[in-house]
């Protein structure tokens, strides 16, 4: 049965510490339909009203596998930070409903590699990885993103299709989208600074510099 929904990038995200809510906030400010899953009563109230659905329900149990299979998720991101053993039967759970896109926080290296072997996509180390940084890589739009303290971000991401063909000084990225292409990577070539005669693959991967805002707009751009 097809879906009928108004938005194809739902995502579930498990768990509502500081990972997990952080993620979870951010995702819902970038556009997506969030479904909120915690297991602490208490916690799963405070978040009613801040995304799009807040499920008080323990994902560790068996029974949960009805209830993602419902919900038919594209991505789902794992933020128990309280329990190993909780984190890797939710991971599995989602393993077993088979959800395209599975994220998930390792504790420790022996429990990344756990969930490695389960079959879990992305497995994030939270020392390397805040959850804003996380929530702006889960659709795929950007393959790195660093965030400054003021609201200022470098990401990495592919050419927009309207910049392929095009030299820099042609597309008039900066003048459109307030934001500057600072070089250019392809495949077997060497990192190469950005100049006004730079001109774009489709090959390449887009070193970007702008305010956060900015930044998110020109890598929605098909």
């Amino acid at each position: 049965m097809g879906r009928n929904r108004l938005f194809d990038d739902d995502v579930i995200v498990i768990g509502l510490g500081r990972f997990g809510s952080a993620v979870a906030l951010e995702l819902t400010k970038l556009g997506h339909r969030v479904i909120a899953v915690e297991r602490d009563n208490a916690i799963a109230e405070s978040y009613v009203n801040k995304v799009s659905k807040v499920v008080h329900a323990d994902m560790a149990q068996s029974t949960a596998l009805d209830m993602i299979r419902h919900a038919e998720p594209r991505i789902a991101i794992v933020g128990i930070g309280s329990s190993v053993e909780s984190s890797v039967l939710a991971a599995a759970n989602l393993v077993d409903a088979g959800v395209p896109s599975i994220w998930a926080k390792a504790l420790s290296p022996e429990h990344k590699r756990i969930l490695d072997r389960i079959g879990v996509h992305h497995v994030i180390s939270p020392e390397a990885d805040s959850g804003r940084r996380v929530a702006h890589l889960v659709n795929g739009k950007m393959l790195d993103y660093i965030e400054f303290d003021d609201g200022f971000a470098i990401v990495k991401l592919k050419p927009p299709a309207e910049t392929i063909g095009f030299t820099l000084e042609q597309s008039q990225i900066r003048r459109k989208y307030g934001v500057t292409v600072v070089g250019v990577k392809a495949p077997g070539e060497d990192f190469t600074y950005a100049v006004p005669q730079t001109k774009i693959s489709a090959h390449h991967m887009l070193i970007v510099s702008g305010p956060v805002e900015l930044i998110e707009r020109f890598a929605a751009r098909p």
